[in-house]
């Protein structure tokens, strides 16, 4: 297969990780014949200071004409700390998302069982946790009509949806279900809010056409509480833009760390794979930052045209690394291994995919290691 791929590194971290995940596109290209054409465009921070717009239209256009964006990380002290900043990072992935008409952020929670020992959570808690997240991602709070009186003491954002609006990424969270375990659960806060009324409204009408699939309601502030107490009662959770962004970095770290976790955001014509993580401004260049989640990224790419082979072969490396301990210190403190490392033992188990493969552990604990 032949892909265009426009790779935004962003800030921060971004780049270190971004690098690992086309390490191992580019395995899965060598291992399965495919070609992949990669373009480097900027975002966020770094667009700022060199073209002050997070978003310059050069790299809109090249999203527009790629078959997929990989995605970095985005965001920057200086505009974090700054309550004044007209312009921020964050604006260039908001209109990224608008833009490409990126509807959907589809984002997986699965605890690895070699990695129970890291989550704050008790391992019976979390044992055998597995579900999706599908977010809202161009409607709501975020994209509202927003308002401040002149003398600054008083502001509004509006949270507006539309039946078309919620009608189409329920339909795609509706056919997740269907291939997983058959259960849906709608996130909202209908006992309050008028708009969640509406996605109750429209999320139940369009149920009636996946009747194999059980629908659930539960409130917001409930979810939150569940997604701690019992996260394996859920299958697929289907949300608004705000609660979307707020439960799925709450599901993050059920795994022990939240550089594991992937993401993509999907529309009719395009779509976008990313890390959830930070831009993590304290790690940058330090060659400790997980790559792990952004190689996942580049796995849901593959998944996404239908690669499903070569996205198995990605995912199968990755538990390779985690079941030798070839990972970076926020799984284990006491790691040597850096994120090139990681990023280099997971393209070179694409390679060779050899479940039997053998191990030198003497040098493991070195910090290096050798395929025999």
């Amino acid at each position: 297969m032949n892909l265009k791929i426009a790779l935004l590194a962003g800030d921060g971290i971004g780049p270190e990780v971004l690098s690992q995940a086309v390490k191992c596109l580019q395995a899965v290209e060598e291992t399965f014949n495919h070609n992949f054409v990669y373009r480097e465009a900027p975002v966020g921070a770094i667009a700022i200071d060199k073209h002050g717009d997070p978003l310059p239209e050069k790299t809109l256009n090249l999203c527009e004409e790629a078959d997929a964006v990989l995605f970095g990380a985005i965001g920057d002290p200086k505009y974090d700390n700054n309550p004044d900043a007209k312009v921020r990072p964050e604006q260039g992935l908001l209109k990224l998302r608008k833009e490409l008409g990126l509807f959907a952020n589809i984002r997986p929670v699965k605890v690895f069982p070699k990695l129970l020992k890291n989550s704050p959570l008790k391992p019976e808690i979390i044992s055998g946790t597995d579900f999706t997240i599908y977010r809202e991602l161009t409607g709501g709070i975020y994209f509202g009509e927003k308002k401040i009186n002149a003398e600054g003491t008083e502001a509004s954002d509006l949270c507006s949806y539309t039946e078309k609006e919620i009608s189409r990424i329920a339909h795609l969270a509706f056919k997740a279900a269907k291939n997983r375990k058959n259960k849906l659960t709608l996130v909202d806060k209908a006992n309050v809010l008028e708009s969640s009324r509406l996605w109750r409204k429209v999320v139940s009408k369009i149920g009636e056409s996946y009747p194999e699939v059980k629908l659930e309601y539960m409130f917001v502030d409930n979810a939150a509480m569940q997604i701690i107490l019992n996260p394996s009662q859920f299958d697929v959770i289907l949300t608004e833009n705000m609660f979307g962004d707020i439960i799925s970095d709450e599901g993050s770290v059920i795994g022990g760390s939240i550089g594991l976790l992937a993401s993509a955001s999907v529309g009719t014509d395009s779509a976008m794979f990313e890390p959830i993580h930070g831009s993590y401004p304290q790690a940058k260049g330090q060659d400790i930052a997980n790559p792990i989640a952004s190689i996942l990224s580049a796995a849901m790419l593959l998944e996404h045209f239908k690669l499903f082979e070569e996205a198995m072969a990605v995912r199968e490396a990755v538990d390779k690394s985690l079941k030798k301990g070839i990972v970076t210190p926020d799984l284990d403190s006491k790691s040597q291994y850096g994120t090139n490392h990681v990023g280099d033992f997971i393209a070179e188990n694409i390679v060779d995919s050899d479940d039997d493969f053998n191990m030198n552990d003497e040098n493991i604990d070195l910090g290096k290691s050798t395929i025999i």
